[in-house]
């Protein structure tokens, strides 16, 4: 892997299995094994891709256009069809809403879970605790169970494990969306302050606003191809006029 990038994505095909009428008993299996035809639907078709140390991308397009599927290879939660994906260095990932957090557990217990999840000792997640606390302004609730948590509260403490991880790469999805402004444009101040660091960061959203933010490239995936990559504002633009004209 070239020491100029974090990520190369290579060719990458990734096909999901669609069932028409699944059968969910042993006896409708048995019977009506009809059911069980399938469509295989190609989601991402030989995408590639590379992301620089320290480059912050926004990876945008239409639902279903495959862009989560990206992250998610990213984060190796699932793995190609055919191609390569590398990474080099930590990676720290905010994919899905209080992901990896119990709901029976306490604030303080799952941010000790979570930050072992993604490689922390103990001894460093007792040295950024505090912070990780203080940043998520939880400190009255963070020893309740999390299912007493709104939406809102899960993504303070999710966003605030994921960014004191000290991850060479960071993936992001739609998480921002959710949260009041004040928290958002802090979350976005802390993402510069990372970046600056020299942060990898790939984040998907719907919020073209929030993409030029932060980003420095766009993606802009369409039909499991990379449709358009280049300056965010001109990618931007472009699918904002696709969108408009469609």
């Amino acid at each position: 892997m070239n020491d100029e990038y974090s990520i190369e994505v290579e060719n990458v095909v990734k096909a999901f299995k669609v069932f028409r009428d699944r059968g969910k008993t042993l006896k409708e299996i048995t019977l009506f094994k009809k059911r069980r035809s399938y469509e295989k639907r190609v989601v991402l078709n030989g995408i590639q891709f590379k992301v620089k140390k320290g480059e912050a991308v926004g990876l945008i397009g239409h639902n279903g256009c495959g862009k989560s599927t990206t992250l998610k290879l990213l984060t190796k939660i699932m793995y190609p069809d055919s191609g390569k994906i590398n990474m080099k260095g930590r990676v720290s990932s905010l994919i899905e809403l209080g992901a990896g957090f119990h709901p029976d557990m306490s604030g303080r217990d799952n941010i000790y879970i979570n930050a072992s999840i993604f490689g922390l000792t103990k001894k460093e997640i007792d040295d950024k605790y505090n912070d990780i606390v203080a940043f998520s302004e939880l400190e009255e609730f963070i020893t309740s169970p999390v299912r007493t948590y709104s939406s809102g509260m899960y993504m303070r403490l999710a966003f605030s494990v994921a960014i004191n991880v000290d991850a060479d790469i960071l993936l992001i999805d739609e998480i921002l969306a959710v949260g009041d402004i004040a928290f958002q444009e802090k979350c976005f101040k802390k993402l510069e302050e990372i970046k600056s660091r020299g942060t990898t960061i790939v984040i998907v959203s719907h919020s073209l606003n929030q993409i030029e933010k932060i980003c420095d490239r766009t993606i802009w995936l369409h039909d499991g191809i990379v449709y358009k990559e280049g300056a965010t504002k001109t990618v931007n633009q472009l699918y904002l006029d696709y969108m408009c004209n469609k």
